[in-house]
């Protein structure tokens, strides 16, 4: 459980650079995309399908990580890790923010496909 419990640690300090400044964009966006990945219930290949559906968490979070990591700036991520430590260390947590945010996007993309399937059954 010690691996998971530093990828949870990881990914949480992900989430912090994602805010950073000297962050750069093209970092955040990858990040927001991890993150979201790795914090949505909805996933490309569901849990229940065998074998597939497990792997793909076991592989496309750890490799997302991994990039994410490599595009930020070392001591950005230095500082966030710090954070997200002393942050788990006392028990807080934005699950609930990062949770409406989540929630929020997957109803807007919902929405979007919705207008565009409404367009295209009823496009004169």
């Amino acid at each position: 459980m010690r691996a998971l419990d530093d990828l949870r640690l990881e990914v949480r300090a992900l989430a912090l650079a994602a805010r950073h400044p000297l962050t750069p964009w093209y970092a955040k966006l990858l990040v927001a995309g991890v993150v979201a990945y790795a914090l949505s219930p909805i996933d490309l290949i569901p849990d229940f399908i065998p074998v597939l559906g497990l792997l793909d968490d076991l592989v496309l979070v750890p490799l997302g990580v991994w990039l994410a990591t490599r595009l930020i700036p070392r001591d950005v991520l230095a500082e966030c890790r710090a954070r997200a430590r002393e942050a788990t260390q006392h028990g807080r947590s934005a699950s609930r923010a990062a949770a409406a945010v989540i929630i929020g996007i997957w109803l807007l993309a919902a929405a979007l496909c919705a207008l565009w399937a409404w367009r295209w059954a009823f496009a004169p």
